[in-house]
């Protein structure tokens, strides 16, 4: 895979408050460039929700009502996190969560295509009992070494997200055939489906 063939690609991971529809309480947003996570111009972002948290979120990546207490509002860094994404692509795992909150969050955000982890790992290794986040990091023992925080938090997930990402991607030759393996119909980027030739 050459990975400077890639367009402009962002590994995002969210955390909500526990709530359906979810409210944001953190974001994160990693640059994946030349085939390496950027977390030198990674962005993320903690956000006091509009309802509290929920006992069980709060169990799952530890960010409490107290702990968002005096962190901004939505309203007070939308336009951030809308700018920092751009039209970039983005990959997630399970990327259909990620892209409908934060979609729902930001209406006027379109990205170029949308990656997921979940469904490429699906692709690339056939056959395995479970496709999650941990159950493939114990699976591909990506180097997170360099991760910052812990898992459940954006920051360390979206990190994980791109180091599994990077290793799978390893196994096709081109980014359109990553893009084949890897984007859910129906979700930006997804590839046209061959029309059947007719008579007219």
């Amino acid at each position: 895979m050459n990975f400077s063939s890639w367009p402009a690609l962002l590994v995002v991971d969210v955390e909500g408050n526990g709530a359906n529809p979810p409210d944001l309480v953190e974001v994160a947003v990693l640059p994946v460039r030349d085939g390496h996570p950027d977390t030198s111009t990674a962005g993320a972002w903690l956000t006091r929700p509009a309802r509290p948290v929920t006992p069980f979120a709060a169990r799952v990546h530890g960010l409490t009502n107290d702990v968002l207490q005096d962190q901004p509002g939505w309203q007070d860094i939308k336009d951030a996190v809308h700018e920092r994404l751009g039209t970039a692509w983005i990959a997630a795992h399970h990327a259909h969560v990620d892209h409908r909150v934060l979609s729902a969050h930001l209406p006027q955000w379109r990205p170029a295509g949308v990656i997921d982890t979940l469904r490429l790992a699906r692709a690339a290794y056939p056959g395995l009992p479970k496709y999650s986040l941990d159950a493939l990091i114990e699976h591909l023992q990506p180097d997170l070494s360099g991760a910052p925080g812990q898992r459940h938090r954006a920051t360390f997930d979206a990190y994980a997200t791109a180091r599994l990402l990077l290793t799978m991607a390893a196994r096709y030759e081109s980014w359109d055939q990553l893009v084949a393996a890897a984007v859910p119909p129906g979700l930006p980027g997804a590839p046209e489906p061959e029309q059947e030739p007719t008579l007219w």
